[in-house]
């Protein structure tokens, strides 16, 4: 997937050939695919697609939307698949948006990558490799652009802030049309998928589980990258190919700032595979794993990422007005050494806060804050008896 075309259009028709071109058997060959979303929920693709198409059957012509804001700050996938093969993005749109009869495709991306991927977008449309008129848009730059919610309110002239809607997307969304809107890892999967076939992309993976995912890993070491791997690969393997010794952890974040703290003594048995990581609680998510090494404090780096999530709170509700900026402060009291008792009104705080909010922007938060009191138990004990 990361081949390094580039924004060359000659040099992508060189690596994957012509854009395939089919209509309504997409669905079918997705779902015998078993592609999942890689924007973190992982629900199964042709399910969203199917539904997408089900609701402009009975209401309007629907519209397509990649969603490549990646507000979460330890992400950087999208970004680096942007820039290495942003055709094979827009070749997935591109088919999805033909196989449910789109009336328009949408690329939401930060500001900076607006021009970029504009232009790219131009001469796809000049040279007649797509169908379907696609408009790319930038996003505001805060932790929840890439909330669905946030993405249809902006694409309908608003603000681009998360909203609690009873009724899908894909029945109601940008401009009152069912929109389905799709990571960019996502599509770039079924531009592949579209042209290999199924049972290619079942060739990697697990038999539960197929196919690769992009992964971001970062630590303080300063040793990070994206790599694609496949899934059910060990977290130990992930680790070994940029240099850290996985029995050297102190902990590892998994799924970014809403994610899980896992203790570092369990990374040697866990892969990246929904059905291992569910045995501590966790999930790959977006593929984020931030590790902390032997000897690093994890409280600090709680307390910073909880102020963060406060900052960047749409501000919409109770729980992010008020209730973030107290867990922030409770959670850098917890991180000064203040012991079990600020520790107790962090936990008290983040269950009060915990689907009570306008997003779930809350309740990730929550999850987070939570998972770390218990792997970092140990540091609010050392704080409590300085």
């Amino acid at each position: 997937m990361l081949t390094g075309a580039g924004g060359s259009l000659r040099r992508h028709h060189e690596i994957y050939g012509a854009r395939a071109r089919r209509g309504r058997d997409l669905i079918d060959l997705i779902a015998a695919a078993g592609l999942t979303g890689r924007g973190g929920a992982a629900f199964p693709v042709a399910r969203k697609i199917e539904a997408t198409a089900h609701a402009a059957r009975r209401r309007n012509r629907p519209i397509v939307v990649a969603n490549g804001a990646e507000g979460e700050p330890l992400s950087g996938k999208d970004a680096v698949l942007l820039r290495q093969s942003p055709h094979l993005v827009l070749d997935g749109l591109a088919a999805v948006a033909e196989a449910v009869g789109a009336q328009a495709a949408h690329l939401c991306v930060p500001a900076h990558r607006v021009d970029e991927l504009a232009a790219l977008v131009a001469e796809r449309a000049a040279s007649g490799w797509d169908r379907t008129p696609v408009t790319v848009t930038a996003t505001a730059g805060r932790f929840v652009d890439g909330e669905t919610t946030a993405i249809v309110d902006l694409l309908s002239g608003g603000p681009g802030l998360p909203r609690n809607r009873m009724v899908p997307s894909a029945v109601r969304g940008v401009g009152g049309r069912p929109t389905l809107v799709q990571n960019v890892e996502t599509l770039a999967h079924v531009a592949l998928i579209h042209r290999n076939g199924a049972a290619w992309f079942r060739g990697r993976g697990t038999a539960a589980e197929p196919g690769t995912a992009l992964v971001t890993l970062s630590g303080r070491a300063g040793l990070d990258g994206v790599v694609e791997t496949d899934l059910g690969t060990p977290l130990a393997v992930m680790l070994r190919r940029i240099s850290v010794d996985p029995t050297d952890l102190r902990a590892v974040l998994v799924g970014g700032f809403h994610g899980t703290w896992v203790d570092g003594r369990a990374v040697p048995r866990l892969a990246l595979s929904a059905r291992s990581l569910s045995e501590v609680g966790a999930s790959p998510g977006a593929g984020v794993f931030s590790y902390l090494m032997r000897g690093e404090r994890g409280l600090p780096v709680v307390a910073e990422i909880v102020g963060h999530l406060a900052h960047e709170s749409a501000g919409q509700c109770g729980p992010c007005r008020f209730g973030m900026p107290a867990l922030a402060e409770a959670m850098t009291a917890v991180a000064a050494g203040a012991g079990a008792h600020a520790a107790h009104r962090a936990i008290t705080l983040a269950d009060t806060i915990d689907g009570r909010g306008a997003c779930s922007h809350p309740d990730g938060t929550a999850h987070m804050v939570r998972s770390a009191l218990r792997v970092f138990a140990d540091e609010v004990a050392a704080g409590q008896i300085r």
